[in-house]
């Protein structure tokens, strides 16, 4: 038995020896695993709440994932302040170094995204890129008044001062680019004293390979060494909601979202029961709204909008021979115009939306108008005016002083005749009276 037992002993410790061992290789990482990770986003867009909650969240899987750095390759015309700021404060808060990329040539980082740059742990840009032009303008597209348009920029300046100062960078060229509108190319930027950005890279790689153990100094004073030498670079794009959402934050695709919004509930108001073109442009307009939040509007020119479409329904209920249509028309191609009003032509709406919308939704209206005209100057079907008329055959002999039958829409009457008619004949219809017709001979001279 003493044997038995210390071989079952000397199994078992066999087997705990082997599970240990696994264990450790299964808690090991990976050979590759152990290269420093880097994680690497995409914004082309204007810088808003859908681009704003995607920034953020890659950082904090930055933060999550003890990734080495996070480089943003940045293009955009630039946004709204609020998200700006609100992706300023969770670069400045984040544990994870993160540099900002304006790329590839030929791309720029104006307004809002200027200030993304400078609050950034590391600046680099492209060459033939350029950044700048940071003076604030009204939300809603209104030129503002002096007083407000200084106290706007000189609270955007001091933010700029602080994130310069905070950073190390050229503090005078950074108020410069929102007091004066300044702008900034990529070898501008680099040779000033001191320079608004750290490095010039054409592309990502390139930017990891000049970063390698450099020195960068935080937002609270602290330094870290950034080890990107062989890193393992994590691409994150957006979600599928965050892309709809952006897509849908464009002002050519609001516009076409809100005309197409009001075309289905039109169709739903001339055609009641319809039910797919009422939800289908509530979901439009909903979503144009969203959109309309985002961009800077001109609500003068969304309310000429509205009353060019509000002119077009008249037009189905009140006969105005086409003036309704025609000031409908205009009012939407002069609202069109005025919706946005920005100085970016990311923010502009170009006519070759604009016509083709205007004249669609004009055409459309005016085929709707001629069948209505048609549907009223065509003959009653039904009803007193659907019998005049209307053909007929004598059952019996008919004169003006003896009352007879007729047949006609498949129905037996009693009619009178204005002059005799002969059993057989055919008559024709040309007054009612109760259950009573009035006929005549239907004789081609007798038209």
């Amino acid at each position: 038995m003493c044997p038995r037992l210390l071989r079952a002993l000397s199994g078992i410790l066999v087997c705990l020896g082997c599970a240990s061992l696994l264990a450790q290789d299964v808690g090991r990482p990976a050979t590759g695993s152990t290269s420093p990770l880097v994680l690497s986003a995409e914004v082309d867009s204007i810088i808003h709440p859908v681009s704003a909650e995607y920034m953020v969240e890659v950082i904090s899987r930055a933060d999550a994932e003890g990734a080495s750095l996070v480089v943003f390759t940045l293009r955009t015309p630039g946004g709204l302040v609020d998200s700006t700021r609100e992706i300023v404060s969770k670069m400045i808060a984040a544990r994870t170094p993160v540099a900002v990329l304006v790329a590839p040539s030929g791309a720029r980082a104006a307004s809002a995204g200027f200030i993304i740059v400078l609050a950034s742990d590391v600046a680099a840009m492209a060459p033939g890129t350029h950044i700048g032009a940071a003076h604030p303008v009204s939300g809603t597209g209104q030129p503002m008044d002096e007083v407000t348009s200084k106290k706007a920029a000189s609270d955007v300046a001091a933010y700029a001062r602080t994130l310069a100062t905070k950073r190390g960078r050229n503090v005078m060229l950074a108020e410069q680019a929102v007091n004066d509108s300044r702008a900034f190319t990529d070898g501008e930027a680099l040779n000033a004293t001191p320079p608004l950005i750290d490095v010039v890279a054409g592309s990502v790689p390139e930017l990891l390979q000049k970063l390698n153990g450099r020195t960068v100094t935080r937002f609270d004073g602290k330094t870290t060494v950034l080890h990107t030498a062989g890193a393992r670079v994590v691409s994150v794009e957006m979600n599928w909601r965050q892309r709809i959402l952006g897509a849908i934050a464009h002002p050519e695709i609001a516009y076409i979202l809100m005309s197409l919004g009001t075309l289905g509930l039109m169709i739903e108001l001339w055609s009641p029961g319809a039910v797919l073109p009422g939800v289908v442009g509530g979901l439009c307009l909903l979503l144009a709204f969203f959109a309309f939040q985002v961009l800077p509007v001109n609500y003068a020119g969304l309310l000429l909008i509205l009353f060019g479409l509000v002119l077009f329904i008249l037009e189905v209920k009140v006969p105005s021979f086409g003036l309704l249509t025609v000031g409908g028309l205009v009012s939407l191609v002069l609202g069109s115009m005025m919706l946005t009003d920005s100085a970016l032509p990311e923010l502009q709406i170009g006519w070759r939306v604009i016509l083709p919308v205007s004249l669609t939704l004009a055409g459309l209206m005016t085929f709707l108008v001629r069948l209505g005209i048609a549907a009223q100057r065509k003959r009653p079907e039904t009803g007193d005016a659907g019998m005049i008329d209307a053909p007929g055959e004598a059952m019996t002999a008919i004169a003006p002083d003896r009352e007879g039958r007729v047949q006609t829409h498949g129905e037996i009457w009693r009619a009178n005749a204005t002059e005799p008619v002969a059993q057989g004949d055919r008559v024709r219809v040309v007054g009612i009276d109760g259950l009573i017709l009035t006929v005549r001979p239907d004789r081609p001279h007798a038209a």
